[in-house]
């Protein structure tokens, strides 16, 4: 893929290549040449924590292999000379608890330097600790709750940052939620909104701040209502959005709840637009709910990343290995996040003489690498602010037309 800010290495490796540490392990060429550097081949690992199968799987899928075309592009133009990346993909199921697990086992791995994940914001709280103890990278390129990187106060203007080693390439429900909120009310023109959300920490903080934002505008709450994750039969809640009159819904949380609830309202003869977040932009939408998606609206981060010169191989790529999931949500972010962390390591090699550190330091060095990142990714600059989040603040309304989620708006949110 073209990026014209890709990793140049000055130092050129020539006879020592790089010195096997701790971090890494050489290549079985390289283990019979009686401990001869030359040719040598370090490997190095970036995990992937993320939902590989039940409930977001689709999206989860997205990430994982947007992280594998990462590590195969930086491998095929041997962007950090003697070093061999790989993935270790690591199934959380949406899970807070498993997602804690597969943290300490990467931890625990010498070979990994940085993790890219999860897909889920409850899951992310779960992990944090465990990264920032080991002095590990972690970079998500879907979570959005404000608190992962700007601390419980965020609202109150008492900014925090929790993690020193978390970051995120997805911009945060702060100005997603409002960016719904601003839309639902002076675009579409909706004046009395039903809000649900999930209990989860991604779900329940997005649709809190649309309520409040939409409230603020001059948007009246026709009602609020919860449901949990894994419900099928959403009959009550059905009744209660359509005894409010509510001109509209508005979700917070994945689109395997909120696929069958519009089902469920249209099947009902409520016909009004469901709208949710980021969580609800998946093509698995569409083809679940059917033709009660129509109409339907998501936001999301950033632009569509088919509308990108720089995703334009990346795509090619995805569709031509027959990769399963979404690409197109989180794919691009999780590309980047992945290469953020690749080129961090080029430059602790190159700054450390064409070697890796040990361990230890590698990883520490990797953390203040990724806060440096300044480059044009493949959806868009990645660069990180002092609280860990991207300063690419672009976000997108999507629309069901057709039986397909089109573009209706892009721009950016102040609040």
């Amino acid at each position: 893929m073209r990026h014209r800010s890709l990793l140049i290495l000055t130092a050129v490796v020539t006879t020592g290549a790089l010195s096997l540490t701790a971090c890494g392990s050489r290549s079985n060429d390289d283990s019979k040449k009686g401990g001869d550097s030359s040719g040598s081949n370090t490997t190095v690992v970036i995990g992937v924590d993320a939902p590989l199968t039940g409930q977001n799987s689709a999206t989860g899928l997205g990430i994982q292999y947007g992280v594998q075309i990462a590590v195969d592009d930086a491998n095929a133009k041997h962007l950090v000379p003697g070093v061999t990346f790989k993935i270790k993909a690591l199934d959380d199921k949406a899970q807070p608890g498993t997602g804690q697990q597969n943290a300490t086992a990467l931890v625990q791995e010498s070979d990994v330097v940085g993790v890219v994940g999860p897909l889920n914001s409850g899951v992310a709280q779960s992990m944090q600790q465990v990264f920032n103890s080991a002095n590990m990278v972690e970079i998500s390129p879907s979570n959005t709750n404000p608190t992962l990187t700007q601390g419980k106060d965020w609202n109150t203007g008492n900014k925090v940052r929790p993690f020193k080693t978390y970051f995120r390439t997805a911009t945060t429900d702060a100005l997603q939620g409002g960016f719904a909120a601003d839309y639902a009310y002076n675009t579409l023109k909706k004046k009395n909104a039903f809000v649900v959300d999930d209990k989860q920490t991604y779900g329940a903080g997005l649709a809190g701040i649309f309520k409040d934002k939409f409230g603020t505008l001059g948007g009246k709450n026709a009602g609020t209502d919860h449901v949990n994750t894994g419900d099928t039969d959403y009959s009550t809640l059905v009744t209660k959005i359509k005894n409010s009159h509510a001109d509209m819904v508005y979700y917070g949380g994945q689109y395997d709840e909120s696929e069958l609830i519009t089902k469920q309202l249209k099947a009902a003869g409520v016909n009004i637009p469901l709208m949710g977040g980021d969580g609800m932009f998946s093509d698995t939408y569409i083809k679940t709910a059917g033709k009660a998606a129509e109409g339907d609206l998501a936001t999301s981060v950033g632009v569509p990343v088919t509308t990108l010169p720089a995703a334009k191989d990346f795509i090619a790529a995805y569709k031509a290995k027959g990769y399963p999931g979404d690409y197109g949500t989180y794919g691009g972010y999780s590309y980047d996040a992945a290469t953020a962390i690749i080129k961090a390591v080029g430059s602790v090699v190159s700054a450390n003489g064409g070697k890796l550190p040990a361990s230890t330091d590698l990883r520490g060095k990797v953390v203040d690498g990724v806060q440096k990142s300044d480059f044009d990714g493949i959806a868009g600059h990645v660069s990180f602010d002092q609280y860990g989040d991207t300063t690419n603040k672009q976000l997108t309304v999507y629309q069901v037309k057709s039986g397909a989620w089109a573009a209706v708006k892009s721009g950016t949110y102040s609040g």
